[in-house]
């Protein structure tokens, strides 16, 4: 399915690219090498940049899962990429392109976790619970869609 142009993943330019994975292996190597005042600094500078909200465990644990550029190209996006009236075939291609693990899952990630109701509607896809284990993309869709905050 084809996903209109809102949910799709904004480019990145190439410079703001190097820039961010310059920025990211900067800040990590002033973690590991102890100098924790500098490296605040430049976490605060990163996330003031970028709009997100780094700390810096991720600076430090990215490398495990995935490369510089990757961590720089997220970073490079918005934090939080809501899309007004996202219909639930929508959501489910969305869950299809997590799935594949793809250079932009980390945007198709974001976009579920912001548009779907449940606080962390991703984690069934990768953690599925009893009973989803095997579940296609609609039905994490269907639970996910289907959480209903608690009202205070």
């Amino acid at each position: 399915m084809d996903l209109r142009a809102e949910l799709l993943p904004a480019p990145v330019p190439e410079a703001r690219l190097r820039e961010g994975a310059s920025a990211v292996e900067r800040i990590e190597s002033l973690l590991r090498s102890g100098e924790r005042a500098a490296a605040d600094a430049a976490v605060t500078a990163f996330n003031e940049d970028t709009g997100h909200a780094y700390d810096a465990y991720r600076f430090l644990a990215h490398s495990g899962s995935r490369t510089v550029e990757e961590f720089a190209r997220e970073a490079a996006r918005p934090a939080h990429p809501r899309v007004p009236d996202t219909t639930r075939d929508e959501l489910v291609e969305v869950v299809r392109r997590i799935r594949e693990c793809g250079p932009d899952e980390d945007h198709y990630r974001l976009l579920f976790d912001t548009d779907a109701t449940h606080p962390s509607a991703s984690a069934p896809v990768f953690h599925p619970p009893a009973g989803l284990e095997e579940a296609p993309a609609g039905e994490i869709v269907d639970a996910a869609l289907a959480h209903r905050p608690i009202v205070l």
